[in-house]
């Protein structure tokens, strides 16, 4: 029988390898909107509140970019910020640094797109409401990709100073590319416990705890068997699945063992990687 994952479970920091440390930690901090919290020789964490890391950042001393969309690894990791007002915001600070980006209004949540200088994909965005998500007759959440309103989130953030991203900053999802849909499905639902919410065609689904829209997209937009990209690629080293409490993680790593999946303890949790080969850290909130 599979087990429903806790659910509070959420998502917990993201790692990333960069090309240029001291480029990335620029355009997280003047862009994003993240705070340096600490750097270390090639490392850095970055912070929304000051305290707690939502970012990592390694740089590789032989990187290379891969070309996008030919591997599996990230598509973008999601920022969720608190407020539509601190959405707007950031849209401003984008339009007046002249940053690109894409939106997305999907129902559920208004949504921007940006690409770090390694080609990393970010999403800064807000939720609507759960009282105001709607969902189909099979019980999937319903979204869309509508346009944003712009020139609404603008209004909303009035005169007030742009000072980077507030606290309640959170890493709200990560969307990843995958090689096989039904593999990823079997790990990520059957085995540790996330509820499908919605499909999307036939590549890319979405998977959350707790009834949240989407804690994980997969998708095969990279092409169905996609191969991982090469160790000193650029982009994600892993992303954390954060447990509320020790026995639901024990029971995720006897589901995992059974299942003939290795763990391997590193740092504060355990390392594991999926049927594509994208790594998470399974740890305790």
């Amino acid at each position: 029988m599979t087990h429903r994952i806790h659910p509070d479970t959420e998502m917990g920091r993201v790692s990333l390898k960069v090309s240029d440390l001291q480029r990335s930690i620029r355009y997280y901090r003047e862009v994003i909107g993240l705070r340096l919290l600490s750097e270390e020789g090639p490392g850095a964490a970055m912070s929304a509140d000051g305290e707690a890391p939502l970012l990592l950042l390694e740089q590789l001393p032989d990187a290379v970019v891969p070309a996008r969309r030919r591997t599996t690894g990230l598509y973008h990791f999601a920022i969720l910020v608190p407020t539509r007002r601190a959405l707007g915001l950031a849209v401003r600070n984008f339009i007046e640094r002249g940053e690109p980006f894409g939106q997305g209004d999907h129902l559920v949540s208004e949504a921007l797109y940006l690409s770090d200088p390694d080609g990393n994909g970010i999403e800064v965005y807000v939720d609507r409401p759960r009282d105001e998500w709607t969902y189909s007759a099979n019980g999937e959440v319903a979204m869309a990709t509508d346009p944003v309103d712009i020139d609404g989130l603008l209004r909303e953030a009035g005169d007030e100073a742009w000072t980077g991203l507030p606290a309640g900053t959170k890493i709200g999802h990560v969307h990843l590319h995958v090689a096989d849909l039904a593999a990823s499905q079997r790990f990520y639902c059957g085995i540790l416990g996330f509820d499908l919410m919605a499909r999307y065609g036939g590549q890319a689904l979405f998977v959350s705890a707790g009834g949240y829209h989407h804690h994980l997209g997969l998708n095969t937009w990279a092409g169905a068997g996609a191969p991982p990209p090469p160790a000193n690629a650029v982009g994600l080293r892993y992303f954390e699945i954060a447990i509320p409490n020790e026995a639901e993680l024990i029971r995720i790593l006897d589901d995992l063992r059974d299942a003939g999946i290795p763990a391997e303890p590193y740092e504060t949790g355990w390392l594991v990687r999926d049927p594509s080969q994208n790594q998470l850290l399974l740890l305790v909130r």
